[in-house]
């Protein structure tokens, strides 16, 4: 018989490249799954990340923005955001307080006509903008689309994130959960250590280079007493001038990059890291097949 006071269900978030996403599942959840950085590409992968309550079990699934894509990688991440959509039982569309209404959106309103479910409006960063204009940049897009419900936040500082729950529970079925009490990810280990280093690459770096790095670990064993974890990565880059600036002047960045990565690893695994970084030219990678794929980005899987 079916569990009629406990729902679950899947709800996946979208939006242009760079709108929040990431802090916001990471709030909902509260806990860092997703990396967060102020440069566009952040999320490449699809997270599952899961929310669990005496109300029901929602579980997110993260997707790359939807963006016109320009190689390999780029169609790679919109065909995953765009499949996550068949697959859920309510979408949150995120965009930015504004009342200008972009091609950008408009191509996302376009293929959310066509997935057929419902979807609802997540204003975020509305702590950057005049209270009184909210309303109407509100109405800017309730006139794009059939919205179930329309509601303000500011992911960055937890606003409004009970709202949001509630109003996924609403679109989800009742049902038994997915996953236990205490899963937050079906991420591995080794994934989420590979996105941690790439987010302090990111945050890190000049501006041009961080489209082009991805993170492969080489190695992640954890000694016999369980005294430490080794980890061995690599980072890897499209040229050999970013390869440079990297590994910085006397290894500097890259140890800059290896110390900030070190700390937040060793805070998820809960026990000391020893991490080595190195860095390798792979040209064009991002319009490789093969490379995609021996990176983590795996076609099949969408």
């Amino acid at each position: 018989m079916e569990n009629e006071t406990f729902k679950s269900g899947f709800a996946t978030l979208i939006g242009r490249p760079n709108v929040g996403k990431s802090t916001l599942m990471n709030h909902l959840i509260g806990q860092k799954i997703a990396i967060t950085s102020n440069k566009p590409q952040t999320t490449r992968n699809r997270i599952q990340t899961v929310y669990t309550s005496k109300q029901g079990q929602i579980v997110f699934l993260d997707t790359p923005g939807i963006h016109k894509a320009k190689n390999k990688l780029g169609e790679y991440m919109v065909n995953v955001a765009e499949q996550t959509l068949k697959e859920v039982d309510v979408v949150l569309w995120l965009v930015e307080p504004t009342d200008f209404v972009g091609k950008g959106e408009q191509h996302i309103a376009e293929v959310l006509k066509k997935a057929n479910v419902p979807v609802i409006l997540i204003m975020n960063k509305i702590d950057t903008v005049n209270k009184e204009k909210l309303p109407g940049f509100l109405e800017a897009y309730r006139k794009l689309y059939p919205f179930e419900d329309v509601i303000p936040v500011c992911a960055l500082r937890g606003v409004n994130m009970e709202r949001v729950i509630q109003a996924i529970f609403r679109f989800l079925p009742y049902g038994p959960k997915f996953y236990d009490d205490d899963t937050i990810t079906d991420q591995p280990q080794r994934q989420i250590v590979a996105e941690l280093i790439r987010e302090k690459a990111l945050r890190t770096l000049e501006e041009e280079i961080p489209h082009g790095i991805a993170v492969a670990i080489d190695r992640m064993r954890e000694r016999e007493d369980g005294s430490i974890m080794d980890i061995d990565a690599t980072i890897i880059c499209e040229k050999d001038s970013h390869k440079g600036i990297i590994i910085g002047k006397g290894g500097a960045m890259l140890r800059r990059i290896g110390s900030q990565a070190r700390r937040e690893i060793e805070n998820m695994l809960e026990m000391k890291v020893n991490l080595q970084l190195w860095v390798k030219v792979k040209k064009d990678w991002r319009d490789s097949d093969f490379l995609i794929k021996n990176f983590g980005y795996d076609k099949k899987e969408i």
